[in-house]
C-alpha cells in the first residue's frame, strides 16, 4: 500500500466505508505480508476514525436545533 494512499483523506463517508469493506476483506484473507497487513491496519484505523468523525458531527448537528431549525454543520 503507496503511503500516499495512506495518508489520502476519503472523498465521503461512503468512499471510507467502501474502502474499509475491501480493506477488511484483503486483511481477512491471509494472503497479505505481515508489512502490507500493518500498513492495511493503519490505514483501517484511520478510515474508522474518518467516519467516527463525520457520524460525530451529523449527530450533533441533528441534536443542535437554533428556532426551529438546524445550524449548518462546519467542519472542525
Amino acid at each position: 500500500m503507496p503511503k500516499s494512499q495512506a495518508a489520502a483523506e476519503p472523498a465521503s463517508y461512503e468512499a471510507a466505508l467502501e474502502e474499509l469493506d475491501q480493506l477488511i476483506g484483503r486483511i481477512e484473507s491471509g494472503q497479505l505480508p505481515l508489512e502490507q497487513m500493518l500498513a492495511g491496519y493503519e490505514r483501517g484505523a484511520q478510515l474508522l476514525a474518518f467516519c467516527r468523525s463525520r457520524l460525530s458531527a451529523v449527530e450533533h448537528q441533528i441534536q443542535v436545533l437554533d428556532e426551529g431549525t438546524l445550524k449548518p454543520w462546519v467542519q472542525e
